[in-house]
């Protein structure tokens, strides 16, 4: 009993290994890619891990735990593509309107960056990576060329758009498989005269292969008279030759077959004038035609060049009017630092004056022993030299000939009406008296004393001294 239980348990765990082994054997369809990634060894390369593992068409055991997998679909993903405004090569902006097909590539290196940045990504988010590359590398090509490259060479447009678009699409896993233009305009109907061009030149030549037909008809029916007239005459000989009637019927007959033929020959002659006056007069309206065309064709490549032109001097005109603003701002923009830098130096020279002058002023008071008035009454003394100065300069520019003096009071004391004049002269100037008694110190008596009697007695001193 107890050896049935072993073997069945032995059973059991070899059946469940067996189980989980066939459910971690992958096969990868025909229409998909078997991505492995987790510890999937290193690259041969640079000897580093490798990020995954890319299977198409085969099988392989995916190791639990350490390594997991999932599918990338190469269904073909097609592309709607309508690019707008594009600049070409002459700076004319054109519409291209176009379809991509594209599918994750099965080569080997391009396989691995699709399961590196591709992997866990929908179609719809495949689709819109893919249509982002289209767009840039497409502008790209039509900046490359010319309206006429790309209008008539179409397989060299589809070449370069294909090498662009397809180097870039590898980088993230793609390869590109159709390219369908189905069709392109430009916004200045450039492409649109091209064609018209091409369609009266075809016109012109039909017009010429007719024009030459019914010259050749005329010419081959003008042979055919000839031939006919031939033919005649050589019946008229043989009839005359056979004519055996008579000389007066062989004449008559002559005559009237010379008649005839003259008719004839004028008829034919007449005829082939009408017919080479009508093969000139079409091949001249054919010529006319073809001038007409020409000069419109012409006309197109001057409008043509002339547009562009403008455009191109309407861009240069703006860069121009927006450096020359630029160039006025940063001037305008240097001269307000300059302002502001020489202001701030000011005010930085006027702050160091007051704070000097405010630090002196301390260092008066600290020398006055803390006393202020004190300290003031130096800094009066200081300058009293200059208010003095300030008070003469009042009346040194009086310039004084001669003095007449009237004894308006009747006292009939001699000198006093002359006093009185200085003194009043010494009044005029501005009181210092003041000024030196906040400084501690008398003026002299002939400069600012208070009292009147002071005064004149003064002046008559002063006047005595100055006439001795």
């Amino acid at each position: 009993m107890y050896e049935l239980i072993l073997l069945s348990v032995i059973a059991i765990v070899i059946f469940g290994t067996l189980a989980a082994v066939l459910t971690r054997y992958k096969k990868c369809p025909s229409d998909k890619i078997l991505v492995i990634y987790g510890r999937v060894g290193k690259d041969l390369e640079d000897g580093g891990n490798r990020s995954a593992k890319c299977i198409h068409g085969g099988a392989s055991f995916i190791w639990p735990i350490v390594q997991d997998y999932r599918f990338l679909d190469l269904t073909p993903m097609s592309i709607e593509v309508n690019l707008r405004n594009a600049l070409s090569r002459q700076n004319i902006r054109v519409d291209v309107p176009s379809r991509f097909t594209v599918g994750i590539s099965t080569e080997g290196g391009i396989m691995q960056n699709a399961a590196e940045r591709l992997l866990g990504l929908g179609l719809a988010e495949i689709q819109e990576l893919a249509k982002d590359i289209i767009f840039g590398q497409l502008r790209l090509v039509i900046a490359t060329m010319d309206i006429e490259e790309i209008n008539t060479d179409r397989d060299k447009f589809l070449t370069n758009v294909t090498a662009n678009v397809e180097a870039e699409l590898k980088k993230i896993g793609l390869r590109l498989i159709n390219v369908n233009v189905t069709d392109i305009n430009d916004e200045s109907e450039y492409i649109s005269a091209l064609g018209k061009e091409a369609a009266a030149k075809a016109v012109n030549d039909a017009k010429r292969t007719v024009a030459e037909a019914d010259r050749d008809g005329s010419i081959g029916a003008a042979n055919a008279k000839r031939d006919e007239r031939i033919q005649v005459a050589q019946a008229d000989a043989s009839a005359v030759e056979g004519e055996n009637l008579s000389k007066a019927q062989i004449s008559i007959s002559d005559a009237d077959r010379r008649e005839k033929q003259a008719v004839a020959t004028r008829k034919a002659e007449a005829a082939e004038k009408v017919q080479a006056a009508k093969s000139l007069e079409e091949a001249y309206a054919a010529e006319e035609e073809a001038e007409k065309a020409r000069g419109r064709r012409e006309m197109a490549s001057k409008e043509a060049d002339v547009i562009v032109n403008a455009q191109i001097d309407k861009q240069r005109m703006e860069i121009a009017a927006e450096a020359e603003a630029e160039h006025n701002r940063r001037i305008a923009r240097g001269e307000a630092d300059a302002i502001f830098a020489k202001m701030e130096a000011e005010s930085r020279g006027m702050k160091e004056k007051l704070i000097k002058q405010a630090d002196g002023f301390e260092e008066l008071v600290s020398a006055a022993g803390g006393n202020v008035d004190k300290a003031v009454m130096l800094m009066i003394a200081d300058r009293l030299p200059e208010l003095v100065k300030t008070q003469v300069e009042a009346i040194k520019g009086i310039k004084i000939d001669h003095v007449t003096v009237w004894d308006t009071n009747g006292n009939g004391k001699e000198g006093t009406s002359t006093a009185n004049f200085l003194a009043g002269m010494m009044k005029s100037v501005p009181p210092l008296q003041d000024l030196f008694k906040m400084a501690g110190m008398d003026l002299p008596n002939y400069l600012g004393s208070s009292s009147k009697d002071n005064d004149i007695g003064a002046a008559d001193k002063a006047v005595d001294k100055e006439a001795n």
